[in-house]
């Protein structure tokens, strides 16, 4: 059978590297069971030359398209052919279309690493009926900083959060705004006070930007907005089923603590629970939602009941649960909204 070889990029998080085998097995089992049929027969942490590879085998060689779908694999760094004691590098076509600073010039505290990021993204992207294809509209309903926002971008898909913090709404659109000025992309970009009844009920982070002036001439461009307001009120800003994916890093409950109406809670369950309801409902039938979370805050059956009653359906995806520090071990959970009749969907407001 044929046998393949992944090199794994090393993390700049030391904790977070120590993982990174295990969890790329995990995400390339999603990747096979998803979109690859099944193919990926098995796999192991396989040390050549003294340096770590996942490797594995195929029912069937790895076709072009594949290999460019494995290409996306968040801590991938080259994809081998296994042929006796030689490796053969096979072509590498990943979908990001901007530069990798985007995600790492942002240092801060608590930010989540890259690569979980991409891997949460995309094990989200492959639960919902269009898997990882193009013109993608993704929401983070606690967007922070903007991290998944970010990879979001990075993929050529439109990005869509809302967060309370003023501090990192501010942050963050002053740092996407230096960043395409100095890319010299095509751009424009303003932040807007939106009113409800009169009242100021947030702020709103528009940006429409495209990779050269022809690009956005032709109408190749990408959408972002940001909202600063409290994600219990994301229904005021974005219409119901506006949305492919929902990808979110809930609050921990140490660092930045959860806010769900009543202060802080070391439990973001009680936050989850009162806004996964609402952000079901922005989600298109056939979308997907993936969440990661403390399990310290909350175990997975618990936060499974919440989203099943959202009327959600959590699929198995094992193996993701890792530990980040003392008071953090993070896992994911992934649910689809059920498919759609045709013709229903919407575009998120502008």
């Amino acid at each position: 059978m044929p046998r393949y070889a992944l090199l794994i990029l090393p993390a700049f998080n030391r904790v977070y590297g120590e993982s990174s085998i295990r969890l790329t097995r995990a995400e390339l089992a999603v990747f096979s069971t998803r979109a690859l049929d099944g193919d990926v027969l098995d796999s192991e942490e396989t040390r050549i030359g003294g340096v770590p590879y996942v490797t594995f085998e195929t029912a069937r060689p790895l076709s072009e398209p594949d290999v460019r779908l494995l290409s996306n694999l968040s801590s991938v760094y080259a994809v081998f052919g296994v042929e006796g004691d030689l490796l053969r590098p096979l072509t590498m076509s990943p979908r990001d279309r901007l530069s990798s600073d985007l995600l790492t010039i942002q240092k801060y505290a608590g930010k989540t690493n890259e690569h979980f990021t991409k891997l949460l993204l995309n094990v989200t992207a492959l639960a919902g009926e269009k898997g990882l294809s193009d013109g993608l509209q993704v929401f983070d309903p606690l967007c922070g900083r903007g991290t998944t926002l970010n990879q979001a971008l990075m993929y050529g898909y439109d990005a869509y959060g809302i967060d309370v913090d003023g501090k990192d709404f501010e942050a963050y659109s002053g740092f996407i705004k230096t960043w395409l000025r100095n890319k010299r992309l095509k751009h424009t970009a303003e932040t807007v006070p939106v009113r409800r009844d009169r009242a100021l009920a947030g702020r709103r982070l528009n940006v429409t930007f495209g990779l050269s002036k022809e690009a956005v001439k032709a109408g190749d461009v990408q959408h972002l907005a940001v909202v600063n307001a409290d994600t219990l009120r994301s229904r005021e800003f974005f219409k119901p089923r506006s949305f492919d994916l929902l990808v979110t890093d809930a609050p921990y409950g140490v660092q930045h603590g959860s806010k769900g109406g009543g202060g802080l809670s070391r439990s973001p369950l009680e936050l989850l629970a009162k806004a996964v309801p609402g952000w079901a409902e922005l989600l298109r039938p056939g979308g997907a939602m993936g969440i990661s979370w403390n399990t310290y805050g909350g175990k997975s059956a618990e936060l499974g009941r919440i989203l099943t009653d959202a009327g959600l359906e959590v699929l198995e995806y094992p193996d993701f649960e890792h530990w980040v520090d003392q008071a953090i071990v993070r896992d994911i959970i992934v649910a689809r909204k059920p498919a759609p009749s045709p013709g229903s969907g919407s575009t998120p407001r502008g």
